[in-house]
């Protein structure tokens, strides 16, 4: 077990390096310089002194090679530079950013698995029942609908009810507050974002729930318990959605994974 994992950390070296690789030069190939693109924001008078301290600054004139070196120092030191926008290190903007997104998905995921498991087990139960077929096309409308269109609807049903109950529209506030600061204004903020991730994120784990525990339910040791007369309440919670819920969790982990990566979207 030890020899694969020490095989595993160091084949994580050269894919690391990989991409580091591309990526740099990825952006070398992009057309046009950071320093014009910069000076030009500003909307003021540059010239080719400017533009050259402004390189020298960023050391995009020197060698490639000595680039790409400062390149990987700098990722190995995690520093990564400062914003060309606001000036402030790389890091603190992304650390800022990481705590809205790590909170963003852990109330996608608690909010996903509050309806998955429940509406899985359900639709498994009542297989081909309306139950179910109203809890599959549940779960296919939430692998179809794209969130930001879900969220672009979250916002308008909000305008809309509101305006028709209080007389004035209400929008979540935009302005971020952390958890511990203000709960009421953060929750208030994030809770409809959670909502519309959560959503599409359910209607996978939902199908997975319902697919499992249709497997489980004809398993042998599940009409020996029938066979026992044991409560069918019973033998739901304590054989059946235990076992069924592996593969699940294993999705639940993915997703959570891939939220991290894509909630920006």
């Amino acid at each position: 077990m030890s020899q694969y994992i020490i095989k595993r950390l160091l084949l994580m070296i050269p894919t690391l390096i990989g991409a580091a690789v591309l990526v740099f030069f990825l952006l070398r190939l992009i057309p046009g310089d950071i320093c014009e693109l910069r000076m030009a924001g500003t909307g003021g008078y540059f010239d080719e002194e400017a533009l050259a301290i402004c390189r020298a600054e960023i050391g995009i004139d020197q060698p490639i090679f000595v680039q790409f070196t400062e390149f990987l120092w700098g990722f190995v030191r995690f520093d990564l530079g400062q914003s060309m926008w606001t000036g402030r290190p790389i890091v603190e903007e992304i650390s800022l950013r990481f705590e809205l997104s790590l909170q963003v998905a852990i109330m996608a995921t608690i909010t996903a698995t509050l309806i998955a498991i429940p509406l899985g087990t359900i639709s498994a139960i009542k297989q081909d029942t309306w139950i179910d077929y109203v809890v599959r096309g549940f779960s296919i409308a939430g692998i179809a609908m794209p969130s930001f269109w879900l969220g672009i609807l979250i916002i308008l049903g909000l305008l809309i009810t509101t305006q028709g109950l209080w007389g004035t529209p209400w929008m979540p506030p935009i302005q971020y507050v952390p958890l511990w600061v203000d709960p009421l204004h953060n929750l208030s903020m994030l809770i409809w974002p959670a909502v519309a991730t959560g959503y599409r994120y359910s209607a996978v784990a939902t199908r997975m729930t319902r697919s499992t525990m249709l497997e489980v339910l004809r398993e042998d040791y599940i009409r020996t318990a029938r066979a026992k007369g044991l409560l069918e309440k019973l033998i739901i919670n304590r054989h059946a959605l235990k076992n069924a819920l592996l593969p699940v969790v294993t999705v639940i982990g993915i997703e959570f994974a891939f939220l991290m990566g894509g909630l920006v979207v």
